[in-house]
């Protein structure tokens, strides 16, 4: 009889302690969800979403920076495959808000991404770095990677300009390493306490490399050294390319590519290229010195050259 007691008595601790309690993630049929889509340009591939849900209801003791004991909210990670539609470029993942449960997990962060799906092709023994990353908070907590950047009152549309940057590192080790650059740090990090609808669309410039050498010796004046796309280098005490520099590199480059179609076009289609020609920059200049000579390509090289 009083093994009885005592066996009960211990079913009946563990229970108001909590011990037993199941932390398992179960969200309800009808919870609401957040849509993450991803669209994917060729070369890059979705990473997995990593999901972290959190409970007020679970708690569990933490120290601070100084040593002292605080009770904190349980979390829990779930890693979720993005969905390819159809033959499209688009991925989309579906995250529960309610992550139910009998902790009552409630959706807090997410951190999704793209990668190279074959970063070899820049090299022998090239891996794969680091950018192209986006973390998305919907609570008032930081993420694993620290707090937003960014606040978003509504659904959130992200669409940003990437470059690929081959980067060599020589102290303490040599690696190489195929990396996205783009504007800001690794990781674009926002708050989106609303949001229901996140998109996010990486626009890779693949024809515009960017290439860096690390310092062989730590000494002072000593600096990364970067080769962008159109010859030019620099080496200014940077730890990543220099993201305006490619922007005005790539936008002249295209500039110059477009002004050229259109006296093609000329060359081509006298008559509608015309009206098209003269709203061109530098096109009067051009179409003057075409007239007077009809020599298409001295023309155009005297102009934009």
């Amino acid at each position: 009889m009083m093994k009885n007691i005592s066996v009960l008595l211990s079913t009946l601790f563990v229970s108001l302690t909590g011990c037993a309690k199941d932390y398992n993630l179960a969200p309800p049929p009808n919870s609401e969800l957040v849509t993450v889509t991803m669209k994917v340009p060729k070369g890059l591939v979705a990473e997995n979403l990593q999901v972290i849900y959190r409970s007020t209801l679970c708690t569990f003791n933490d120290r601070s920076a100084f040593g002292e004991v605080y009770r904190r909210d349980e979390y829990q990670r779930t890693d979720i495959e993005p969905v390819r539609q159809g033959e499209t470029d688009l991925y989309v993942a579906k995250l529960p808000i309610n992550g139910g449960g009998a902790c009552q997990w409630r959706l807090s962060n997410v951190t999704f991404g793209v990668t190279y799906d074959n970063p070899a092709r820049f090299g022998e023994s090239v891996t794969y770095g680091a950018g192209g990353g986006v973390v998305v908070i919907f609570d008032h907590n930081n993420s694993p990677r620290g707090g937003a950047d960014v606040i978003v009152e509504a659904d959130l549309a992200i669409k940003k300009d990437y470059y690929p940057w081959v980067k060599e590192s020589f102290l303490g080790g040599y690696k190489k390493q195929i990396n996205l650059a783009g504007e800001g740090d690794i990781y674009l990090m926002y708050q989106a306490l609303q949001a229901r609808e996140v998109y996010f669309e990486p626009v890779l410039h693949s024809d515009f490399l960017v290439k860096s050498e690390g310092t062989k010796v730590h000494k002072v004046g000593s600096f990364i050294k970067f080769t962008y796309p159109d010859g030019t280098t620099a080496a200014d005490g940077r730890s990543k390319p220099d993201f305006q520099r490619l922007q005005i590199i790539r936008q002249n480059t295209e500039s110059k590519l477009e002004r050229n179609r259109l006296f093609l076009d000329l060359h081509s289609l006298p008559g509608q290229a015309l009206q098209k020609t003269l709203r061109a920059d530098g096109a009067s200049e051009a179409l003057q010195c075409f007239n007077a000579t009809a020599d298409f390509q001295a023309c155009y090289e005297r102009t934009y050259g």
